[in-house]
């Protein structure tokens, strides 16, 4: 029996399916499928089983899934601690939802390491839905987009961080460049231009998408916002994007903001954490951080960063102050 099997385990436990699992971890199916068969060989028992509702835990995979939380939860803690004895640098693994990851990261990282000294930070995607368990179970220690809620979430801190706007952008020879009070129904007929959050539907911009009821024929994922918006430029269909971010573009007049009526949206984005009792010191001092002017203007640069990739546990990109 293996940290990772359990790691696999509690994922699909408190995910629901191997596939959730899978994507969380940034792993194949047939991976965690291969660790949950070994812990099962190695147990003697099922531990969940699928029907017609998704996966079930059997008895002894409920009496597991508490068991082996904390076990992963005392694994990393015991990282932690010999990581710190021997003088080496706090860890900090964020998760983020695409656009933040893409641009709101990179340049807040680089503003809190210059502050805080030598930190080891990783950036990763997660859809909104994987966050809470990546943090219940030590594989994440911050996460930043939406606000986090439901029963998954006890003994997480979620608070606002950020305000913005989302509004919905076009090429300046869109057929309503120039039209004013255009209402939703309106661009029906449009190619809707989104980043990977936006096929999430527990993010803002699926939640639109979801209430605008935009056909799925009509949702086009990019890899990246800016891909999306470059597409958007090259008059490919319209994007919902973040106004500070887009504000270069229509500045210099290669895109426009549509006036679409309820536009510009009025949002926020969310720190979500361990309470302070089990979290990282790194994770604490990245809290105080976001309170910062420092922290506002870097989340409010529109240069952006790298497009991250998704989230991998093992994998660590080091930034050195």
């Amino acid at each position: 029996m293996t940290l990772t099997q359990l790691e696999a385990f509690v994922l699909v436990a408190r995910l629901g399916s191997v596939k959730a699992a899978a994507q969380a971890l940034a792993v194949s199916e047939p991976a965690v499928s291969g660790a949950l068969a070994a812990l099962r060989h190695h147990l003697g028992d099922p531990l969940v089983t699928r029907t017609a509702k998704g996966m079930t835990l059997t008895t002894g995979g409920e009496h597991l899934v508490s068991i082996a939380s904390r076990m992963i939860n005392l694994a990393a803690e015991a990282e932690t601690a010999v990581r710190q004895a021997a003088g080496g640098p706090a860890r900090l693994r964020i998760v983020a939802t695409s656009t933040v990851a893409e641009f709101a990261v990179p340049p807040l990282l680089d503003a809190f390491t210059a502050r805080a000294g030598s930190v080891e930070s990783t950036v990763g995607v997660a859809a909104t839905t994987e966050m809470a368990a990546l943090l219940q179970e030590r594989l994440a220690d911050v996460a930043i987009g939406p606000r986090l809620s439901g029963d998954n979430t006890t003994g997480l801190l979620s608070e606002p961080i950020f305000r913005y706007r989302l509004v919905v952008v076009a090429a300046p020879s869109h057929r309503l460049a120039t039209t004013r009070g255009i209402h939703f129904r309106d661009l029906a007929s449009d190619d809707w231009l989104v980043d990977p959050a936006g096929a999430d539907p527990s993010t803002e911009v699926g939640t639109l998408l979801d209430r605008v009821k935009v056909p799925a024929d009509r949702i086009r994922v990019f890899p990246s916002q800016a891909a999306a918006l470059v597409a958007a430029g090259d008059q490919q269909g319209i994007a919902p994007a973040i106004s500070h971010l887009v504000q270069r573009d229509i500045d210099s007049g290669r895109l426009v903001a549509l006036d679409v009526a309820g536009t510009p949206i009025e949002l926020l984005w969310h720190a979500t954490m361990l309470t302070a009792d089990r979290r990282v010191l790194a994770a604490s001092a990245l809290r105080r951080f976001l309170s910062t002017p420092e922290a506002m203007q870097a989340m409010h640069r529109s240069d952006g960063g790298v497009p991250a990739s998704r989230f991998r546990p093992p994998v660590y990109v080091t930034i050195w102050s």
